[in-house]
């Protein structure tokens, strides 16, 4: 007769979640899982059909377009599933990304109504966009159900010491709602609420030369949806409040699953793969491999400075290989320290060699090695 053993069932999750991640080594991201389940994809195809900006949906051209997989819990598959289904699909012509998200709500309510306002004050639906791949220079918009629009720019993540360019809008945005059913009556029952978002690729660049996708461009994107704790009180729905007389926090429901509670780890975004091809079909770059372990170095960085106040001078001291193989092929990987300051940089033959920074900026050289 076999022992039987237990495998903690967190554990056993993260586990089968890592198990399709080419070129991961379990025992040097132990204890960072949550922070390398592969993120989700998208082939966002190429249309030439006019698309209405009207929030219904119901264009020939949206018809053709596969939804997403539904929103998860922000944390990922260890947290429970949203209450209310959540999806997107989304298309491209040579000028826009068109988004078109869907979520199923039973009390439709809004109170932000001006350009700018703090949206996620109230339910919304949110858009992330890194175009470069480099976690810098990324935009946000949100939305809500009555069609207000917050949009920002960063210029890195917040927990790098940037802050955000509210002041920064969208050129040429057009967006548009559709409630299924009565905004802000909660003596009724709705089916939801609908939003259709039309964003020029040019409004995504500051200070550079425009580049308009290529076939088989990669970026960066995900979604979120802020969801609050509401009741019906006469013709509002309030917040509900915690013991402390705080309003019970958000719920986040996001379409690729960030490992943490915080939607400003671009690194943690779903791919979105730009296509004129119609059985076009997402494959990691090698790449994108390449970066789990530059990510890595990035992370444990941030943990040793935590405990010793300075950066480690060596990969040794952070506890990481330095010869990791991917797919097979050998890789170098190396550090530069100082107690203050860091870069990382990763190799392998025939593949460019890339970079990341203590500021987590990402960098592809252009010659191989």
């Amino acid at each position: 007769m076999l022992k039987r053993f237990t495998i903690p069932k967190k554990k056993l999750l993260y586990a089968l979640l890592l198990l399709g991640n080419p070129g991961f080594a379990q025992r040097d991201f132990k204890g960072l899982e949550h922070l390398f389940m592969l993120p989700k994809s998208y082939v966002v195809q190429h249309t030439t059909e006019e698309l209405k900006i009207d929030g219904a949906l119901d264009d020939n051209a949206w018809q053709k377009a596969a939804w997403t997989t539904d929103f998860v819990d922000i944390e990922g598959a260890l947290k429970p599933l949203p209450t209310y289904r959540t999806q997107v699909k989304m298309l491209w012509n040579d000028s826009t990304l068109f988004i078109a998200a869907k979520m199923h709500e039973p009390q439709v309510w809004a109170t932000q109504t001006n350009h700018d306002d703090i949206i996620f004050k109230d339910n919304d639906f949110e858009v992330f966009i890194d175009p470069d791949n480099n976690t810098h220079q990324y935009y946000e918009l949100e939305i809500n159900a009555i069609n207000k629009i917050f949009d920002l720019f960063l210029s890195k993540p917040y927990r790098n010491g940037s802050d955000a360019l509210i002041g920064w809008d969208v050129a040429g945005l057009k967006t548009a709602v559709q409630v299924q059913g009565t905004i802000n009556n909660p003596a009724d029952t709705d089916e939801g609420w609908t939003a259709e978002i039309a964003i020029p690729l040019k409004a995504l660049r500051i200070g550079f030369p425009f580049i308009k996708p290529q076939e088989g461009s990669l970026w960066r994107i995900n979604f979120s949806r802020v969801e609050w704790h509401t009741k019906a009180s006469g013709s509002k729905n309030i917040k509900l409040k915690a013991t402390d007389g705080r309003d019970l926090p958000e719920e986040n429901w996001v379409w690729s699953p960030q490992g943490v509670i915080n939607m400003h780890y671009p690194e943690r975004w779903g791919y979105l793969q730009f296509t004129r091809k119609q059985d076009a079909v997402f494959k990691l770059p090698y790449a994108e491999q390449q970066k789990r372990w530059l990510w890595l170095v990035y992370y444990r960085q941030k943990q040793y400075q935590q405990k010793h106040n300075r950066y480690a001078a060596t990969l040794t001291e952070l506890g990481i290989n330095s010869s990791p193989l991917i797919d097979s092929i050998k890789n170098k990987l190396t550090l530069e320290s100082t107690s203050r300051q860091f870069m990382a940089d990763i190799k392998a033959e025939g593949h460019p060699a890339i970079t990341i920074n203590d500021e987590g900026l990402i960098v592809t050289k252009s010659k191989t090695p």
